[in-house]
């Protein structure tokens, strides 16, 4: 892409996001995602700090059950994988996948705190990108197990990751999940396609907007991947914003891999 004024320089998603959810764990920022109201009987043991720095759009922990183990992508501050480990309880799991220290320094700590406050330390928090849990470590396994997860959840994350790596996200979403598996996906979609001028924006990128998926593309990609009764469980009616007259809204997608076990609803 090139203009009267020299070659345009692609915007680098990765660091736009770094850069500003970096700021966004040192001190609040309201103008991430939109607010959600949560249980409150769940907040009561996480820190202030972590509820206040949480950027989210919907209540993906709704559909967390007993005894599951549970992969939060995009984790930040941590409260959703911390209201998780209430509700799985000591028998269940919560892993968060992050690749930003100042985010995973904040729910690192917090979790310590939690665990001695309910009594049980079932949560762990580890650095990756959320498109490449199949990375190897220093023990060259993947960063997560092949069918080790009974329910993906992210909140307000997907729509952050450079398009030319969804596929491998979603692949890799399919590949942790056991049989049966679930996923409840918080997200921004748009009801057409974003315009590369607006992708090019790092202020739109890293504020969930111009990373959208169309709402019935994001459907669509789940289906593809096998998951059945793909649905969205919340869609907000009005639209969250409009830019260029495009609407974004906030939805939460919820689906289930075929096998023996509990539905996705």
């Amino acid at each position: 892409m090139s203009s009267c004024c020299g070659p345009v320089t692609p915007l680098d998603q990765t660091s736009a996001v770094e850069a500003r959810y970096g700021a966004a764990a040192q001190e609040q920022e309201a103008c991430l995602c939109t607010p959600v109201a949560f249980d409150p009987k769940w907040l009561k043991v996480i820190p202030a700090e972590v509820v206040e720095r949480d950027y989210g759009c919907g209540d993906p922990t709704r559909w967390v059950a007993s005894g599951d183990t549970v992969l939060d992508l995009g984790s930040g501050s941590g409260k959703n994988a911390l209201i998780c480990a209430q509700v799985v309880g000591a028998e269940g799991a919560v892993i968060g996948v992050d690749r930003n220290r100042d985010m995973l320094g904040l729910s690192r700590r917090a979790a310590a705190v939690v665990a001695e406050r309910i009594g049980f330390s079932n949560v762990s928090f580890l650095e990756g990108a959320i498109e490449a849990l199949d990375a190897p470590g220093l023990d060259g396994a993947a960063l997560i197990a092949d069918a080790s997860v009974d329910l993906v959840l992210s909140n307000c994350v997907l729509n952050l990751v450079n398009p030319s790596a969804r596929q491998r996200l979603l692949n890799n979403i399919r590949r942790v999940l056991r049989p049966a598996g679930r996923v409840a996906i918080s997200d921004i979609v748009c009801d057409r396609p974003v315009p590369l001028a607006l992708q090019q924006d790092p202020e739109l990128w890293s504020g969930c907007i111009s990373g959208a998926w169309e709402e019935q593309a994001f459907l669509n990609d789940f289906k593809s991947l096998g998951f059945e009764a793909v649905s969205y469980a919340d869609r907000s009616e009005q639209p969250w914003k409009v830019v260029e007259g495009i609407e974004f809204r906030a939805v939460t997608l919820v689906g289930a891999l075929p096998g023996s076990g509990r539905s996705c609803c």
